[in-house]
């Protein structure tokens, strides 16, 4: 299955075409396809309106610089300031980022949005994709921050997508940009980011994205093209039972698999349930990749939005003027070491 990046702020009639393919399972929205709050509801009943079947449509709305819908949202804080509440008091440091995440994933649900890619729980370690928006460089607390954030993102009725398995925060590489390669063992991962992505599981997160990187201890191919991450660890031995998604395959580190055909089968034969392709000029030949292969999109029904109250409705919600002004407190670091990564980009998923 595929889930496809759109042009602009309507659908034009190649792309309602493309909706109408077996393997389009939903659309994933940028920056690009933001005007207003008005404007992305009707993109978003444009796209359920043109497919035969249910489409997920999804966004990037983590907060700080990777926010696709600014005008009209809560200005949302990176994650990154959490990590220095929890030191003075882990409780209330945890409780304002399930409120981050009910916030959050409210709104986008009143928008008509199904789910946003979030949390990131890689770790806070210098990677040049991850900056700011890691919890903490500290796996014990990304693990707390973890569990805390798809709580509140359950509460809002929405999806959690813990990203990007089985770390990407502990490499420079950006892989928008750059082949990544982390040369630690598995043993190590496991005592370091595999640890969150444990946490969020057992939470019951509900999908997982992959990273591009290599880890070449334990795979020779990336994550996501890697049969043994995502079928041996992943469902293995983490016994994660919910959807895998590949990270964007227009990004730089994504080209090791070949041309475009050859990416979106590669990840499918390692076992992603669903491949990415945010970029529009892609989306032919991807849907070209899978003619005659058996596709399932209603296996994503679980991870369409439930229960959004409307725009009005949120706002009559106190909780929702306590939970944006609560978010004043966190702390926003002046450095991110993230700050000109392709996350940033409006044709990229992060």
């Amino acid at each position: 299955m595929l889930q496809i990046g759109v042009s602009g702020h309507e659908l034009t009639a190649r792309e309602r075409d493309w909706l109408q393919h077996d393997a389009c399972a939903g659309v994933v929205l940028f920056a690009r396809n933001f005007a207003s709050k008005a404007q992305v509801a009707e993109l978003t009943h444009a796209i359920r309106e043109a497919a035969p079947r249910p489409q997920l449509i999804a966004v990037d709305q983590e907060g700080g610089r990777v926010q696709r819908f600014r005008e009209g949202f809560s200005a949302l804080p990176p994650l990154s300031g959490f990590d220095q509440l929890y030191r003075r008091d882990a409780d209330a440091a945890l409780a304002l980022a399930r409120d981050h995440a009910w916030l959050m994933a409210s709104e986008i649900r009143a928008a008509g949005v199904d789910m946003s890619f979030a949390p990131v729980i890689d770790l806070e370690r210098g990677n040049r994709a991850i900056g700011n928006r890691a919890f903490s460089p500290d796996p014990q607390v990304v693990a707390a921050f973890a569990r805390a954030y798809v709580g509140g993102m359950h509460e809002a009725g929405m999806a959690a997508t813990l990203k990007h398995f089985p770390g990407h925060g502990s490499v420079p590489e950006d892989t928008h940009f750059d082949v990544a390669v982390d040369d630690r063992s598995l043993d190590e991962l496991r005592a370091s980011d595999l640890v969150p992505f444990a946490a969020g599981i057992d939470a019951g997160a509900d999908a997982v994205m992959m990273a591009h990187v290599n880890y070449p201890q334990v795979a020779p191919e990336p994550a996501g093209y890697s049969p043994r991450w995502i079928g041996d660890i992943l469902r293995g031995e983490m016994k994660f039972r919910g959807v895998v998604f590949s990270d964007d395959i227009g990004m730089a580190a994504a080209h090791s698999a070949g041309g475009t055909r050859a990416r979106v089968e590669a990840h499918l034969d390692a076992g992603c349930d669903v491949v990415l392709v945010c970029h529009p000029q892609m989306v032919e030949d991807a849907l070209h990749a899978l003619e005659g292969r058996k596709s399932n999109t209603m296996a994503l029904a679980g991870l369409i939005g439930r229960g959004a109250l409307g725009w009005d409705g949120l706002l009559a919600d106190h909780r929702h003027g306590e939970a944006k002004a609560r978010m004043a407190s966190v702390p926003i670091a002046t450095q991110d070491a993230g700050a000109t990564s392709g996350a940033i980009n409006v044709g990229d998923v992060a």
